[in-house]
């Protein structure tokens, strides 16, 4: 599966209504570091079908960035089940990925 685009306006629909879990990227266009993760979220989005992985662009979703309190990008929320599971700022591997949807 690929990495889904996510906007304020489906936000509710595809993460917080997922019948999987769901990982998502708070990311801007303008971040190095989020440049340099997006392919190994990508991969692992491919990897994982068994998860639904999505990016939000911070500029264009400001509104989502202040609700979930985005201080710092790339960070990167595990929801399961409608709620916010577990966090972390930074790039990260593919085994803390799994890690946080554990």
């Amino acid at each position: 599966m690929s990495v889904l685009h996510v906007k304020n306006n489906d936000f509710h629909s595809v993460v917080l209504d997922s019948n999987k879990p769901v990982l998502i990227d708070f990311w801007a266009s303008w971040c190095g570091p989020c440049k340099l993760f997006s392919p190994v979220l990508d991969e692992f989005a491919q990897d994982h079908p068994e998860y639904k992985v999505g990016k939000v662009n911070v500029d264009e979703e400001s509104a989502l960035a202040r609700k979930y309190r985005i201080m710092s990008v790339p960070t990167i929320i595990a929801f399961k089940d409608g709620k916010e599971m577990a966090r972390i700022s930074g790039i990260v591997s593919e085994d803390e990925m799994l890690e946080l949807l554990a």
